[in-house]
């Protein structure tokens, strides 16, 4: 059996693996599709995640550099890639009740022929049904970020709402748009392919920001008001300064994306300084999150796999392109890393004899 791993920065390998014995609370998973995450998972292929040199210290909620003789965050040879998985149960260990060989799953997991997942109070091994979409399933992850954005942002019915940045969160976070009720929904992208499925899945304008000044013309769009929300997932300096030009009067900036270092040349004078816009910073994962308790990561996880399982989101455009597994590596290095703007969420799929 094989499994995709990092062998060094930027190098994706097939290896082979054997699987240990299952234990008595856990369950055996047949692999038939997958997903790497775009987003910080390609940090650590690269090399430039913070946490490899840093962690974060949950006491002091700053980073911090690992002590010298400290394990590195990130080892490359063996580290796994991918997010997640749909399989079929194929082996299940005597404490486990909740789940029979036969049934089909979704959870998070690398890219590898085979899963073992404990079974016993794990709600993020999720059940599905044998004709429920694949692809939506492994967009389990970044709906998660995109409602958090939504939510965080406080989008209401008619508010005219922008998402820069059009990935899988950006995409999914423009169908949650759309379905509230705003009256006006923008998405921005530099990538033709990504604007497309935008405007077939609630976008009412799309913005081509590599040829626009993609601020003002969100401001014309809007008769001069501007966005009240603007959801960015790209983690681009200039994504960022366009929001700001953007954003309508005491709007808000969702901040979804997980950010490398800016260069130079965000300015927090101009339109930033007039316009009293405030900026949040979104994540699905936090715990606890802004509205904790009443919203935690299982509520958010439970609402995001409802809508994806009974067609409220559709992702099927979302997963694009796919990739047969024994190609996955090569599939990884072109459309994952080296160019982005080939794909939107790369899926990978096993062969009944894989």
């Amino acid at each position: 059996m094989k499994k995709l791993v990092a062998t060094a920065p930027r190098t994706a390998e097939l290896k082979e693996y054997s699987d240990r014995d299952i234990k008595e609370n856990e369950v055996k998973v047949k692999v038939e599709f997958a997903a790497p995450k775009h987003g910080t998972e390609l940090a650590d292929f690269r090399g430039t995640t913070p946490f490899i040199d840093g962690r974060f210290d949950e006491e002091w909620r700053i980073f911090r550099e690992r002590e010298q003789g400290e394990p590195r965050g990130i080892e490359f040879g063996d580290l796994p890639l991918g997010n997640m998985f749909v399989g079929t149960i194929i082996e299940k260990g005597s404490q486990v009740t909740d789940y029979e060989i036969g049934d089909r799953v979704c959870s998070y997991g690398s890219i590898k022929e085979t899963q073992i997942v404990n079974a016993v109070d794990n709600y993020k091994l999720r059940k599905m049904s044998k004709d429920a979409s694949a692809k939506n399933a492994v967009c389990y992850d970044p709906a998660q970020f995109a409602l958090s954005g939504i939510r965080d942002a406080d989008v209401r019915p008619g508010d005219r709402v922008a998402v820069i940045g059009l990935g899988a969160i950006g995409l999914i976070a423009l169908q949650f748009a759309a379905k509230i009720g705003a009256e006006t929904v923008i998405g921005i992208d530099p990538i033709k392919k990504r604007r497309e499925i935008a405007l077939k899945t609630g976008a009412d304008y799309v913005l081509d920001s590599a040829a626009c000044d993609t601020g003002l013309e969100i401001k014309r769009l809007t008769g001069k008001e501007g966005a009240d929300v603007i959801i960015e997932t790209s983690g681009n300096v200039h994504a960022l300064q366009s929001a700001l030009k953007g954003l309508a009067y005491n709007g808000t900036i969702a901040y979804v994306a997980f950010a490398k270092p800016f260069p130079s040349g965000l300015w927090l004078g101009q339109e930033a300084h007039y316009n009293y816009g405030k900026i949040i910073f979104s994540r699905a994962c936090s715990e606890p999150n802004p509205e904790y308790p009443r919203w935690n990561r299982k509520r958010i996880e439970d609402v995001c796999w409802k809508l994806l399982m009974n067609g409220y989101l559709n992702c099927e455009e979302i997963i694009d392109p796919v990739v047969p597994f024994k190609d996955c590596a090569e599939g990884f290095c072109e459309y994952v890393d080296r160019h982005p703007e080939k794909s939107i969420k790369m899926g990978v799929e096993f062969s009944r004899t894989e």
